[in-house]
């Protein structure tokens, strides 16, 4: 039991390490299409810890990316995403309840899933960047650099450059400190930024709503979509999603975390790994939340800043439950304390970490084959790259062909 849980400094910074990749997609989800604050971080508190309580290893929690991206793109309402959400849990359950998705990932190659973490780690990393840089589509949206601090520039250097710069290179400096962990560092530093230089834009609000006590009157703020959000959301958003949650938020994702924690992470299958995303995404539906998933990227995240067992998953998951339940609507308003360039730092050494993983792959055909699924990656999509490498990998087990 003592090394299925622990709840010393690097799991609390190894807790903290996907928040670059959560934090932007929930804020982003719920300025633009209206999603309820409280059931977004109600439903990703509860997943955090029922999972870690099942599984017994860090386990991450992560939104549906394809989902996520293209709906706040578009600004779709808050019952199509919901209605999506639905979809994605009947899909995933009937996969992983009628054991089809053991046929799937049976006959998926392994450079097809190095592919799929390739690519997704790679694409951590871009959005890293573009934190770091102010040209992610939220930063360009509030027209600055960091939308939520005072100080937009130091010298002839924008704010967020140089925070990233600070925090890329106290992270190389930290990481294997265990004493003083990097994503604890990193975040708190964060923190105190904001605290300082912070607009704390609604933040007054959220503090008279602590005082005035515990407010649930916001659970379940639940509104029915329509017959029309259904088939919208089924074709616009699910179909494209699926491809990608199987490649890297069932396959590439319980494959790494055999990598990482060997049999401890047994129940850890993709048969458990379906089943456990598809209740998930029933209780973000009916609690008003975004659609969820596991992913390979979101693992290599807590990994990267020191998780090492399932107590990550009961720390994150508390601080998400705490926030919900004493902030309520106004949570936001506490998150805008973290600069985005803090959350690209987290990106990239997350990404850095889920790419290199392919360097176990030796044979020319099968690098040949992930670095053909980056490229349709960045062209197109990963679920586009995950059907097309699939094809590609059968393609050159023939004599004939050669790379």
């Amino acid at each position: 039991m003592m090394t299925q849980y622990k709840f010393n400094r690097m799991e609390v910074a190894g807790s903290l390490g996907d928040l670059g990749t959560l934090l932007p997609m929930a804020i982003g989800m719920t300025m633009i299409n209206g999603l309820n604050p409280m059931g977004i971080f109600l439903s990703v508190g509860l997943f955090y810890i029922l999972s870690g309580l099942y599984f017994k290893v860090t386990v991450p929690v992560q939104p549906m990316k394809v989902i996520g991206a293209y709906a706040i793109a578009t600004g779709m309402s808050a019952s199509q995403i919901s209605a999506s959400g639905f979809w994605v849990g009947c899909f995933l359950l009937i996969i992983g309840g009628t054991n089809a998705i053991k046929v799937i990932g049976k006959y998926v190659p392994k450079p097809v899933i190095r592919g799929v973490q390739l690519s997704t780690g790679v694409l951590l990393m871009a959005q890293g960047v573009r934190f770091i840089i102010g040209t992610s589509k939220f930063q360009i949206l509030r027209q600055a650099v960091e939308p939520y601090l005072t100080v937009q520039n130091l010298g002839p250097l924008p704010v967020g450059i140089v925070i990233g710069i600070i925090g890329g290179l106290l992270t190389l400096l930290l990481l294997e400190n265990k004493r003083l962990p990097a994503g604890l560092f990193i975040v708190s530093g964060g923190i105190f930024i904001g605290l300082v230089w912070g607009t704390h834009e609604g933040i007054y609000k959220a503090f008279n709503n602590l005082m005035g006590g515990l407010n649930l009157s916001e659970f379940f703020p639940f509104e029915f979509p329509t017959r029309a959000d259904f088939t919208f959301a089924l074709l616009a958003l699910v179909l494209p999603q699926i491809p990608m949650t199987l490649g890297n938020a069932v396959i590439a994702y319980a494959d790494l975390s055999k990598d990482y924690f060997d049999d401890k992470s047994k129940k850890v299958t993709y048969k458990s790994a379906c089943i456990s995303m598809a209740l998930a995404n029933f209780m973000s539906f009916f609690l008003g939340g975004m659609p969820l998933c596991h992913g390979a990227g979101g693992l290599a995240a807590h990994y990267r800043f020191g998780a090492r067992t399932a107590g990550s998953n009961m720390i994150i998951g508390s601080i998400f439950l705490i926030l919900a339940v004493v902030f309520g609507s106004h949570l936001l308003s506490i998150l805008y304390l973290i600069p985005m360039s803090v959350l690209g730092v987290l990106l990239l050494f997350a990404g850095s970490q889920l790419s290199m993983t392919i360097i176990d792959i030796k044979n020319h055909k099968d690098l040949f084959v992930s670095l053909m699924m980056l490229g349709i990656t960045l062209a197109s999509n990963l679920a586009a790259a995950f059907i097309v490498g699939i094809a590609i990998a059968y393609a050159l087990k023939s004599n004939k062909l050669t790379v």
